[in-house]
């Protein structure tokens, strides 16, 4: 410190040029910059993200307006369709002051320091992952201009419509997995989910193309086909080692566990239990919560839409330690985060197949093949959620593909695979319509007891951005849950 003030003073004194002075003022022992390892690291887990929104938005609101969860708490607002704006603006609140900024920053650094295509490619895959989740669940938002504040001083971006980034986020996706080779990233063991694998990366690009081709078919079916058919033959997810998730640990929590355990109102809903009757998942994924029995007769599921007073007069029951929670193999604080699964992958396949003709023209091995990746997927959280492949087998044999209602099947096993990760369970069902889901009407809704189709903005943006957020309710409609995004066309 006090080198520092002597040099400047004597620079002052003699009127002397400060070259070099910038030198002796540097911590030797300090970083000038973060290596994008590091961040890479940071951005994976601020992509998991935290308790926060995945309480609010996760479950609190999805899980149960997609009635994998139930609860009678009146704070729930999802699964009663009622609006709390500061739960339903969760995800974008948290993810524009972590992951996006921190991937707008690492796209910087990667252009500066000359870094390899392959890390340029794997921190696009993120950022076009992380940008998905936030237009899927909103609608119109930041996106070229978002995360900039620092590097170019944009402190109000604009909202982007959701028509022109789907373009460029397919377009970052194909070039992504062109500029992949089959080495292994110099991101190296910071990379937590593909530990810099270059072939797991560019499937999981094309596993992306496939899922955000198939989004646009109510907008624009050739658009879809085209996306698709451009994804499978890149190549797509092959087996459960190629799945799309990061394992926490002691010093990173599972957002959701974390949820679960400072909660405890949540159960499963009569519509997910009612499903899973005969599947030998249902005592992985629950347990009773007054004794914690794993028997299937012990298990049964709330009703959504119901406060206390409600499921008494419904049931004549007011205890909800008689219905089955999530269980504690799933919901352990290191739990597994999955972003994108080999299941859903091959329910896609499924679906191409009967659409299209694609992928090998026969929809009945896909379907099969996501069941059992969704089952044989669960061991990733121990081995007490192991599935025998003979269970498996009785299971498709009891449940045999069916040609004629081949949609609503393989997207409602979907919507079973997606359990925990709402986002894409909300996303997939806005987009297809299944499961066949029959709404709540609880009193005071503010959807008219429909299904919302989206969740809201920050109430900040009301008066920290007004002149771009009034652009784009403007642009989109009001900002209802009831306001339908660009893809999810009527």
């Amino acid at each position: 410190m006090k080198n520092s003030i002597y040099i400047l003073l004597i620079a002052f004194l003699l009127g002397a040029c400060d070259k070099g002075f910038e030198e002796l003022n540097v911590n030797p022992t300090k970083p000038v910059q973060v290596s994008l390892s590091t961040k890479l690291t940071a951005a994976q887990k601020f992509m998991s993200s935290e308790r926060y929104d995945n309480w609010r938005a996760n479950l609190i609101y999805q899980s149960t307006m997609m009635q994998h969860l139930a609860v009678t708490a009146g704070y729930w607002s999802g699964d009663k369709y009622t609006w709390n704006k500061g739960y339903a603006s969760s995800l974008i609140d948290r993810y524009y002051g972590n992951v996006v900024k921190s991937l707008e920053d690492m796209m910087v650094q990667l252009e500066e320091e000359e870094a390899p295509e392959e890390m340029r490619a794997i921190t696009r895959i993120m950022r076009v992952y992380v940008y998905s989740r936030l237009t899927d669940l909103y609608g119109d938002i930041p996106y070229s201009e978002a995360g900039k504040a620092f590097i170019s001083g944009i402190l109000t971006p604009k909202y982007d419509s959701q028509s022109e980034i789907y373009p460029d986020l397919l377009k970052e996706l194909e070039e992504s997995a062109a500029a992949l080779g089959t080495g292994t990233s110099q991101f190296g063991a910071a990379d937590l989910i593909y530990q810099g694998d270059q072939t797991k990366w560019k499937k999981l690009a094309n596993s992306l193309m496939l899922r955000l081709g198939f989004r646009l078919i109510k907008r624009d079916p050739t658009a879809a086909q085209a996306w698709v058919t451009k994804a499978i033959d890149g190549g797509v997810m092959e087996s459960n080692d190629d799945i799309f998730y990061l394992q926490h640990d002691v010093n990173n929590r599972n957002g959701n566990s974390e949820a679960f355990d400072a909660d405890g109102n949540q159960r499963l809903s009569k519509t997910f239990v009612d499903f899973l009757q005969g599947d030998p998942r249902l005592p992985i994924l629950a347990s009773r919560r007054s004794d914690g029995s794993t028997d299937p007769s012990d298990l049964k599921g709330l009703p959504n839409g119901l406060d206390s007073e409600l499921l008494l007069e419904a049931t004549g029951e007011e205890d909800t330690n008689l219905y089955a929670e999530p269980s504690d193999i799933i919901t352990f604080f290191e739990a597994p985060m999955f972003f994108q699964t080999y299941a859903e992958v091959e329910f896609m396949l499924a679906e191409a197949a009967v659409r299209w003709n694609l992928a090998g023209g026969d929809p009945e091995p896909h379907y099969n093949a996501g069941v059992r990746a969704a089952m044989k997927m669960l061991e990733i959280y121990g081995p007490d959620a192991v599935i025998a492949d003979d269970d498996i087998d009785a299971y498709l044999l009891a449940n045999p593909f069916d040609a004629a209602n081949a949609i609503e099947q393989i997207n409602t096993q979907y919507w079973a695979a997606t359990f925990l990760n709402e986002y894409e369970a909300f996303s997939n069902w806005r987009r297809t319509g299944f499961p066949n889901l029959v709404p709540v009407n609880y009193p005071g809704n503010v959807t008219n007891g429909t299904i919302p189709r989206r969740l809201t903005y920050s109430e900040s943006e009301q008066s920290n951005n007004p002149e771009n957020y009034a652009a784009a309710i403007a642009a989109q409609g009001p900002d209802l849950l009831t306001t339908r995004v660009w893809w999810d066309a009527e």
